[in-house]
């Protein structure tokens, strides 16, 4: 198995050992996979990993096998571990229903905000676009993420911002397949949305929300197809 292009600084080795180490393992593991360093379809070898994380197989091995349980990796009887690949409608799915939950957060933002919040929210902004001019899309995943979650908090319903926080690894896993191609378009659609916030308009906020949202969905499936489509 080729060693995954992790850059500068991205994998800790051997990992921090703060929490226990089976924690620790699949905390840097799934990072990996969500900022696909380990790709859709990638072969995860025991030994491998446990050299690259400087640890034992005993808590690779554990890892996997939770990362299997909550549908990150696919266990397949007599080939070993694989990191999942998501099927069209699974996107689809995913994707839509985080449509609907950031589309409702948006709109409740425009009415519960103060001046500090909009600080915040354009502060991210800022540090999105900052990343995207450098080329520094870790940067950007990390900025784009935080911008989302904060805008669900921002709702002040405690319910919605749960739910999205539940998908929120699954949406940053496809967001980053495209956030290249989404370049600075994203982040303008970001400006607009942080600018009706600010404002109080919940209806421009939460159409802003919806358009930013589909337009990752479309393009993410495009590319999803496109790819697809090389390998046949």
């Amino acid at each position: 198995m080729p060693a995954p292009n992790l850059g500068k600084g991205v994998l800790p080795s051997p990992v921090q050992r703060p929490v226990p180490l089976r924690e620790s393992v699949y905390e840097a593991l799934l990072d990996l996979i969500v900022r696909r360093k380990l790709p859709p379809g990638q072969h995860l070898v025991e030994t491998e990993l446990a050299d690259w994380l400087g640890v034992s197989r005993q808590p690779v091995r554990e890892a996997l096998q939770r990362l299997s349980n909550e549908g990150w990796v696919d266990l397949r009887p007599g080939y070993g571990a694989f990191v999942h690949e998501p099927s069209e409608s699974e996107a689809e799915q995913l994707l839509a229903v985080r449509a609907l939950l950031e589309t409702e957060a948006a709109s409740l933002a425009a009415g519960n905000t103060g001046a500090e919040d909009i600080q915040q929210l354009r502060d991210l902004w800022r540090r999105g676009v900052a990343a995207l001019e450098r080329g520094d899309y870790d940067t950007v995943q990390d900025a784009n993420a935080e911008l989302h979650r904060l805008v669900t908090e921002l709702s002040g319903n405690r319910v919605l911002a749960d739910l999205a926080a539940q998908v929120a690894r699954r949406v940053r896993w496809f967001y980053a397949f495209v956030v290249q191609y989404r370049g600075r378009e994203s982040w303008d659609e970001h400006a607009q949305i942080i600018d009706a916030i600010a404002t109080g308009d919940p209806e421009s906020a939460g159409r802003l929300m919806r358009e930013h949202t589909d337009a990752t969905r479309r393009m993410y499936l495009a590319h999803a197809s496109a790819q697809t489509s090389e390998e046949a």
